[in-house]
């Protein structure tokens, strides 16, 4: 059996390494690469993430990344955002009363938690949808995180022509926030799949699994 070809995109961001190893135990054969065309062309494509969002978006837009998120998308292939790499896919992000244009693939705000300790750093649980597909089988598990930004308020109007995304939230000393969405080509996860053992091994391998 063929393996499925992933590319970790190479813009910059830190703790690369650890998604492509994780993305590999996962069943995928994986790039690591920041070249248009490869991450173009690969079976699936995952935006890792860490820092601030402003870093990011620069980084990304240095190797014409959020055209290779789009024209992904808008042919129906795969896209996984990993921490910021997830925040960056909304329409904008505000850090220290800076506000940064993101990727704007979902309407959306990110900005720090609300809750007497950030960052959110550890392990928690999440409350994933019925039917999802990423936490199938893990629903109950929990997750690593580290951040003190995040999608606090999101709701999305849709109509009889779109289906709502599915999502996952999770909580943090009162406050909730996005933890995971999934809409069609596009996943992504506010944790670190890649950090959290066995469950994190195991979303991964779901979304490898879905890669046509």
């Amino acid at each position: 059996m063929t393996l499925k070809n992933v590319v970790v995109l190479d813009y910059g961001s830190g703790n690369l390494r650890s998604a492509v190893r994780a993305v590999e135990r996962a069943g995928a054969s994986v790039t690591l690469t920041g070249d248009f065309d490869t991450a173009l062309e690969a079976d699936g494509l995952v935006v890792p993430g860490v820092g601030a969002y402003a870093a990011c978006m620069a980084g990304l837009r240095a190797i014409k990344g959020e055209r290779i998120i789009g024209r992904r998308l808008a042919g129906g292939r795969p896209v996984l955002g990993i921490c910021v790499g997830m925040q960056i896919l909304f329409a904008r992000g505000v850090e220290h009363g800076v506000e940064t244009e993101g990727c704007d693939e979902w309407p959306g705000l990110v900005e720090r938690l609300q809750a007497p300790v950030v960052p959110h750093m550890g392990w928690n649980t999440v409350e994933a949808p019925a039917g999802t597909e990423l936490f199938a089988g893990i629903e109950d598990e929990r997750f690593y995180f580290v951040h003190s930004y995040g999608v606090r308020d999101w709701t999305l109007v849709t109509n009889d022509r779109t289906r709502a995304p599915l999502v996952t939230w999770a909580e943090h000393g009162g406050d909730r926030f996005v933890a995971a969405v999934e809409n069609g080509p596009l996943s992504a996860t506010q944790f670190h799949p890649e950090k959290s053992g066995d469950a994190g091994g195991a979303l991964l391998r779901n979304w490898v699994g879905s890669l046509s």
